[in-house]
């Protein structure tokens, strides 16, 4: 369902550099809270239900006071609010310790709560208002006057019967509005409504939704359990856009705090993540080019730990990069070497055949036809080990190999034309390498030592905590010192009129190699010695 919209941004989405795609993402996490204060209305939701809770604390003092000031109420007693238990007043019950206690949770809500038309005007009704409505009217009136100046609610008082006691609208009637009727039953009620003097002042203010309302609130006046008055209070809500229009350099203040928090942010990134990366893509294509291991320059102090990581894998990659590439010229040059003089040997015992078969001896024709043989079969020689170098260097590692040394001196010590003598302790562990790589070894160098002159060979092996030692040392005449530094070169020998090939050493390092086991001749005074060191298993 979504895969064909996913090839279709795919194949449009446009190139992105990574510190442009952070900056996004972090721009954007930034400004989720804001877009989420304004579209979904939170913020203004807030402002209009606390306007609310203004209006129930201004009317609940103002129902109290008159409470107390109506003409004939009884004196205030301890009784609290029991004197009105009879009317109809939504409340929270709790303990008789507590006391009665009335709280009026805010009961309107923008994206529920209907709005209803503007408030019409008050009808005109017959009959005369009630002496002690009259009397409650001089004493309240100046006090509701004085609040409106402070708190800016238009607040009208109401009789029993619903009609405006004081004012230019005294004596007319608002008992058929229904949050009237409500009070008027003891219940005091908040609705919406529409503001018909409502002008547009801030240039997005149509965004708001609270701006073209008025909230009204009603509560009843009561006295010795009778609704004897009504108090009509309506307030417009602070306006979304005039709240943010008043904070504005609070505002300003905080996106000025999260934007330079987010270019810090987008600073450290781009110094962790974002520069380093680009560096060792210009050092990648300085190594595809050529410029080996010394290319990669140093990961920054301020790149992220996986990056400094990948900076040394990466110099590492590079430094066998170029140690194999070495090899591999070398490896080449020396084939090439290797290969030509039994080759032009072959040639050349050809062309003699061509040119002077005629008059050429049997003996003479022998012996030219040998030197070809012999030539070919140095270069099947050379084949054969060329493939077992390639094996060897490609061989992967065996981490559950195990192979016991023990037995594998033993079993070349039967195939030697040598004395071989081991002193290794008793207890002797395991080496986690394959048995044929230690057979190769053993072989090898044996057969080295056969044929330097040596007639004894001493292997000695030393347990470590994690490693195995193990020297195996001839008696032979040893190996001349501008000699040693080649030994491990593929097709050095200095015994290439026996039919050395130069690739036993090669060959065994390599397979020592994969198993993470490494060999080093080992300078001693007389005859050929070398350390091997095993992993244990």
């Amino acid at each position: 369902m979504i895969r064909g919209p996913k090839e279709w941004i795919k194949r449009r989405w446009p190139p992105l550099r990574l510190r442009t795609i952070l900056f996004a993402t972090l721009f954007v996490v930034a400004a989720l809270p804001g877009v989420g204060a304004v579209f979904l209305r939170v913020y203004e939701n807030t402002l209009v239900r606390q306007t609310e809770a203004e209006l129930i604390a201004q009317s609940a003092a103002l129902a109290a006071s008159a409470q107390a000031l109506w003409p004939g109420a009884e004196p205030a007693s301890d009784r609290g609010c029991d004197a009105d238990a009879d009317i109809a007043v939504p409340s929270i019950r709790r303990p008789a310790s507590a006391g009665c206690v009335r709280p009026e949770p805010s009961t309107i809500d923008l994206s529920s709560t209907p709005i209803l038309p503007p408030r019409p005007s008050p009808v005109s009704t017959s009959g005369d208002m009630s002496p002690e409505a009259r009397a409650a009217a001089e004493t309240l009136v100046p006090i509701l006057r004085r609040t409106r100046q402070t708190t800016l609610a238009a607040i009208e008082l109401l009789d029993a019967r619903g009609r405006v006691v004081a004012g230019q609208d005294a004596g007319r009637s608002y008992a058929d509005l229904p949050e009237v009727r409500e009070a008027l039953a003891g219940r005091p009620e908040t609705v919406l409504r529409r503001n018909a003097g409502y002008r547009q002042v801030y240039l997005f203010e149509w965004l708001s939704r609270a701006a073209a309302i008025r909230i009204h609130h009603v509560r009843p006046i009561v006295v010795d359990g009778q609704v004897v008055g009504v108090l009509l209070l309506s307030r417009s809500a602070r306006a979304l856009f005039k709240g943010l229009y008043e904070d504005r350099f609070k505002i300003a203040f905080g996106v000025l705090v999260i934007f330079g928090i987010l270019v810090v942010l987008s600073g450290v990134l781009s110094r962790g993540i974002s520069r380093p990366i680009e560096a060792l893509a210009r050092a990648t294509r300085s190594v595809a080019a050529g410029g080996g291991g010394g290319s990669v320059p140093e990961a920054p102090r301020t790149a992220a730990v996986e990056i400094q990581a990948l900076y040394a894998d990466f110099d590492a990659m590079a430094e066998a990069i170029e140690r194999r590439s070495g090899y591999l010229r070398d490896l080449a040059n020396a084939v090439s070497h290797e290969f030509k003089t039994p080759i032009a040997g072959i040639r050349g015992a050809i062309e003699l055949l061509q040119d002077h078969d005629a008059t050429m001896t049997p003996e003479d024709r022998r012996r030219f036809l040998a030197n070809a043989d012999a030539d070919a079969e140095r270069l099947t020689l050379l084949v054969s080990r060329l493939l077992d170098l390639a094996r060897a260097d490609m061989a992967p590692g065996d981490p559950d190999a195990r192979s016991d040394l023990r037995l594998a001196v033993a079993r070349a010590e039967k195939e030697a034309r040598l004395a071989v003598t081991l002193d290794a302790p008793e207890i002797l562990p395991q080496a986690a390498v394959p048995p044929v790589t230690i057979d190769t070894l053993l072989a090898t160098l044996l057969d080295n030592s056969v044929r330097a002159g040596a007639n004894a060979v001493t292997v000695r092996i030393a347990p470590d905590t994690d490693r195995l030692a193990m020297d195996i040392c001839d008696n032979g005449p040893g190996i001349a010192p501008a000699d040693r530094k080649r030994i491990f070169e593929p097709f050095f020998t200095t015994r290439r009129a026996d039919g050395g090939s130069g690739l036993g050493l090669a060959i065994v390092r390599s397979l020592l190699r994969a198993s993470g086991a490494t060999i080093e001749l080992v300078a001693v005074e007389e005859g050929t010695c070398f350390r091997v060191i095993l992993p244990r298993g």
